[in-house]
């Protein structure tokens, strides 16, 4: 390996997140700050919702809704033409 290219590796560098919470890991930094952790990020704390500001969820459910009236009505069969008779 060439000498003198790779970073300095710290063994005790505090992690801060925005939530207050810190601990010590290994990394190439001096310090991290972070904006979301395990202890605030909702995936970990169960504390998981969809934030619709935009009605994006209920603009969904309606061009399904209409998705599948449209499916049905193509569903129905029309009656088919003969050719022997041919309307007058």
């Amino acid at each position: 390996m060439k000498t003198g290219i790779h970073p300095t590796y710290h063994t005790d560098v505090k992690v801060t997140c925005s939530c207050g919470e810190s601990f010590t890991t290994g990394s190439t930094m001096e310090a991290i700050q972070t904006e979301i952790c395990s202890n605030c990020h909702p995936f970990y704390t169960g504390k998981q919702k969809i934030l619709d500001t935009t009605g994006n969820v209920d603009r969904f459910k309606k061009r399904r809704e209409a998705a599948v009236k449209t499916a049905e009505a193509k569903k129905e069969k029309k009656p088919r033409k003969t050719r022997g008779a041919k309307a007058e």
